[in-house]
């Protein structure tokens, strides 16, 4: 999947020793554009962790899987990103885009006035 939206939080790195060796992983707080702003939070693992593109009020693309796991009866579920790159990175932006927090001017009102009512298809 992928999100385009707005970082507002780098958490600090955690680290650990596992079976398999050493491990990273750092989580970020996302905040998507719209009516309705959603925080996404987002795990970065291992050398996926990029502070030069982690800036905070920076405009990222992130594609990331879900998974969620049972531990003691309750499910978890994580969003694991595999790649983040800064919105817009090597794809021209067509000049007829609006910034990232306006919206569209809203359309001129339709008219209903002159209509009869009774012109339905069916």
């Amino acid at each position: 999947m992928q999100l385009t939206a707005k970082l507002i939080q780098v958490l600090p790195v955690q680290t650990g020793m596992g079976k398999n060796g050493e491990w990273r992983k750092q989580s970020i707080i996302l905040e998507t554009d719209g009516m309705y702003p959603k925080k996404v939070c987002v795990t970065l693992w291992g050398d996926k962790i990029n502070e030069s593109v982690l800036q905070v009020g920076s405009i990222l693309d992130v594609s990331f899987d879900i998974e969620s796991r049972e531990y003691n009866g309750n499910w978890y579920t994580d969003l694991r990103a595999w790649k983040i790159d800064a919105a817009g990175a090597g794809v021209p932006v067509p000049p007829t885009a609006a910034p990232y927090n306006q919206q569209a001017a809203p359309s001129a009102p339709v008219d209903f006035s002159g209509d009869e009512g009774d012109d339905l298809p069916f």
